[in-house]
């Protein structure tokens, strides 16, 4: 039996949807479609994730097992395959044997622009990535009234072409929402704010447009935005500062 708040007549009653009004109908379809197709979606992508590394994992290891085969074996050895990946490549050694197969795909014209920008994005997010610029900041424009959430990736100008300006500024990006692209800024420490927003959940939240709520907002705060190299109050200029090159 089938119980609606106000309601006791049996689901089996043919006149039970006659009495249903319609507006509780389509409220009653929708919260129902809302909390079953984020679930059924995810399951469904991560059962098509799964049946594909599978495949790409027997692929690989069929010479070596030939026609044995167990559901989920190919999944598994993957991860232990990936996990051995993992051991090996911290060694100082196997890095150096890296580099050189690596060789190919950092020195073709096309291949390096594609290679080199998954690379960095992958090491950009990576948890053993020692890039300490990862943070969530608020970018506000003197003089205007709106707020930008922005991931600093960039907080120093150093070894960036001539023609940037070397007063104390930092790389900005700016998600677009659903993830079609996005902004680079680089604009003065002083426009840019950290917040208590790690960067999943910042990309997350630019991915839907920032609809959903907040998860948590008892965080610690965050920390605050070290000063680049030579930037402290009284430190000493730099004889090749960007000073004289970003009036150029």
């Amino acid at each position: 039996m089938l119980a609606a708040p106000g309601l006791r007549r049996c689901a089996c009653d043919p006149n039970f949807f006659a009495f249903l009004p319609m507006t509780r109908l389509y409220k009653y379809f929708f919260r129902g479609l809302i909390t079953v197709l984020p679930l059924a979606l995810t399951i469904y992508l991560l059962y098509i994730f799964l049946a594909w590394t599978e495949a790409v994992a027997l692929t690989f290891l069929r010479p070596f097992i030939g026609g044995f085969y167990v559901p989920g074996m190919g999944l598994a050895l993957g991860i232990l395959g990936i996990l051995a990946i993992g051991y090996l490549v911290s060694k100082e050694r196997v890095q150096r044997v890296l580099t050189l197969v690596e060789m190919p795909f950092t020195n073709l014209p096309v291949v390096k622009s594609i290679y080199s920008s998954l690379k960095s994005f992958a090491d950009y997010f990576s948890p053993s990535s020692k890039n300490t610029a990862q943070q969530v900041v608020i970018l506000r424009i003197p003089g205007q009234q709106l707020e930008l959430v922005g991931l600093v990736t960039r907080r120093s100008m150093e070894g960036l072409p001539e023609g940037f300006s070397q007063d104390g500024r930092v790389a900005v990006y700016l998600p677009m929402g659903y993830m079609i692209g996005g902004y680079t800024v680089f604009v003065p420490q002083e426009w840019v704010q950290p917040i208590q927003m790690s960067v999943e959940e910042a990309m997350r939240s630019s991915l839907i447009a920032w609809m959903a709520r907040a998860e948590n907002n008892n965080r610690p705060a965050a920390p605050a935005m070290p000063e680049p190299p030579g930037s402290a109050p009284g430190a000493p200029g730099d004889a090749s500062g960007g000073g004289s090159s970003s009036q150029a």
